[in-house]
């Protein structure tokens, strides 16, 4: 599995991630075997959060021999964001993960709690050796504006974001804030929230024409077309093992660069919304 350096400390991470929001929707046993299928394919990094209902239960089940290998992600909701919240919640997360530590404890969205109480709880929870590093989701460049300047510099790990063919507005100004500050893009949702390209339409034709010539799937194009750059992770989520196996072979897939402009003629980025798109 192809892997890059995450955040600041430049941990190396594997570009394709699994993500598991809704996953407790479906067959708990098929759920995590898909998980593992992932973890044994390369995707060891592992997304997950304190909203996601059982999910870091489920995620504990699949790694539970190889949590040595997994770079485990959680995060935590805004209301729950003060210093001590932020460390209450990270315990609760670490109980239902069965583990020690997470590698890297996120800020679910902004919140009305100040950024300095939970910049607080977060090195608290770091210098005990709970969390290995910390960053935040679906923080527009304001929002990281001010996070960057009560952290400072080498802090911020990454930034997880809503990404896909469809929802590029992350290229305007976040992803190159991220990349300037040494900051990990990681895209959610890459397959869209229900809008995936139809097979008939003019888009759709387009993923399946150069996923053919690549002996692959339009959703394997999809995750090679979104790590083009070269500060992007993405997470995927599946509940089926052989559709993890299939994520985690996009990790090797190269685009030319006719086949990039082809797919963003087809998917462009649009003007920058006034605000930043999330699920």
């Amino acid at each position: 599995m192809h892997a890059r350096g995450f955040g600041a400390a430049r941990v190396s991470v594997p570009v394709i991630g699994q993500g598991t929001w809704r996953i407790d929707g479906a067959d708990r046993a098929e759920a995590v075997r898909a998980l593992r299928a992932g973890v044994d394919a390369g995707m060891t990094h592992i997304d997950t959060a304190e909203m996601y209902g059982e999910a870091e239960a489920m995620v504990a089940e699949a790694i539970s021999d190889c949590r040595e290998e997994i770079f485990l992600v959680s995060k935590v909701v805004p209301s729950n964001a003060t210093r001590r919240g932020v460390v209450r919640a990270c315990e609760a997360s670490l109980r239902r993960l069965r583990t020690d530590r997470i590698d890297c404890y996120l800020l679910h969205w902004p919140g009305s709690h100040p950024l300095a109480e939970t910049v607080a709880g977060f090195e608290d929870l770091r210098r005990d050796g709970k969390i290995l590093s910390w960053g935040v989701s679906n923080f527009d460049v304001d929002d990281l504006e001010r996070l960057l300047a009560i952290a400072g510099p080498d802090r911020i790990a990454c930034n997880q974001v809503y990404y896909c063919p469809t929802e590029r507005a992350i290229e305007h100004a976040v992803l190159p804030w991220c990349t300037a500050h040494g900051v990990a893009l990681v895209g959610y949702s890459p397959f869209g929230s229900g809008d995936f390209p139809e097979p008939a339409s003019p888009g759709g034709r387009v993923l399946q024409s150069i996923a053919d010539a690549h002996g692959t799937s339009p959703y394997a194009i999809v995750l090679a077309f979104l790590l083009r750059l070269p500060n992007t992770f993405t997470i995927p989520k599946t509940v089926r093992a052989e559709r993890a196996v299939e994520n985690a072979a996009a990790a090797e897939i190269r685009l030319d660069p006719a086949e990039i402009a082809l797919i963003e003629s087809h998917f462009p980025r649009g003007p920058r919304p006034r605000v930043l798109p999330m699920l």
